[in-house]
């Protein structure tokens, strides 16, 4: 079984074992949280909702916070001069306990 959550903006699609890493998210180390789900199917057969299927939840538990690798912005003007920047997203990492149809 699989659902489809929507979380910082964006869509995933998880199962039970899944491990993704999503944007920051309030919560300790160990901590549990559940997202609704968009979409939930497996077995041939799938329910969309409308936002959000009525009775569908997903739960999860923090792995880890921290940041993915450094970003490189290069900057190079016509005048000589050049600027390099650098940007870490911050994450936090999840385990995808079980998934409820």
């Amino acid at each position: 079984m699989y659902a489809v959550i929507k979380t910082g903006g964006k869509q995933y699609r998880v199962s039970q074992g899944d491990r993704l890493k999503v944007e920051l998210l309030t919560g300790d180390v160990g901590g549990k949280i559940s997202f609704e789900a968009l979409m939930v199917g497996g077995e041939g057969e799938a329910r969309v909702g409308a936002p959000m299927v009525v009775g569908a939840a997903v739960e999860g538990e923090i792995v880890a916070h921290g940041k993915h690798k450094k970003l490189v912005h290069f900057r190079k003007r016509k005048e000589g001069w050049t600027r390099k920047r650098g940007h870490r997203q911050p994450f936090t990492e999840l385990l995808i306990t079980s998934v409820r149809a």
